[in-house]
């Protein structure tokens, strides 16, 4: 069966930097496209980056260009998520999700991803 796990949250200070980790079991991450995405408390949920099908392109929001990267190890089935300089705004428990039905860009609308992950929750404070 198709799951996703997300790991490497935690409590880091504001220009700190984390990498998150999304490990796929039961599909090839490589074969779907893969978004990040994250929720506060009391907020919808909002597209953080993507990355297309056999790493065809990627998409950031606006709010995280220049300090979040992703990228996908094949060998090890995962993707990350690079977080430098951050924010306590970037405050959030974050989320990967496979979007099987999706092609070309990938996007960072909620509905095209049909698979997620059960979250790991990110704290930015000083």
């Amino acid at each position: 069966q198709l799951q996703l796990v997300e790991s490497g949250g935690g409590l880091v200070q504001p220009g700190g930097s984390l990498r998150l980790s999304c490990a796929a079991s039961g599909f090839t991450l490589d074969s779907y496209p893969i978004g990040w995405f994250r929720q506060a408390p009391g907020k919808e949920r909002e597209g953080v980056s993507c990355l297309s099908r056999r790493g065809g392109s990627t998409s950031y929001a606006d709010s995280v260009k220049g300090r979040f990267t992703i990228s996908r190890d094949n060998a090890k089935n995962t993707v990350y998520l690079q977080m430098n300089s951050l924010k306590p705004e970037d405050t959030a428990v974050y989320y990967c999700a496979a979007a099987p039905r999706l092609f070309g860009a990938c996007v960072l609308t909620t509905a095209n991803y049909n698979y997620w992950g059960q979250g790991t929750q990110v704290t930015v404070s000083s």
